[in-house]
């Protein structure tokens, strides 16, 4: 889970690349960079993330069956909220009892 900023998006075959500029951690079980890609696999805008704008991200972490393919994958249905102080309490609530 974390706070991004969408700087860019990208279709690429029949998915969807954001990069994204990670502004904040709240509960991570793998590294992230301070950029990151974000792919989402369809073209249909599913969630809809538009650019310039912060929200609140949960993905996961996808590796593939032969390890030669390491990303952060969002589902179309996948956690996906514009960032408010609000959502920012939240989380940080939630992570002390998780």
């Amino acid at each position: 889970v974390f706070q991004g900023r969408i700087l860019a998006r990208r279709l690429v075959g029949q998915e969807t690349r954001y990069e994204v500029e990670v502004k904040t951690l709240y509960r991570h079980r793998f590294p992230l960079v301070h950029r990151e890609y974000l792919w989402v696999p369809n073209t249909c805008g599913c969630p809809s993330l538009r650019e310039g704008v912060e929200y609140l991200l949960m993905a996961q972490r996808h590796v593939n069956h032969e390890h030669t393919l390491n990303r952060l994958l969002l589902h179309d249905d996948g956690y996906a909220r514009p960032w408010t102080p609000r959502e920012d309490r939240l989380v940080r609530e939630a992570a002390r009892h998780c």
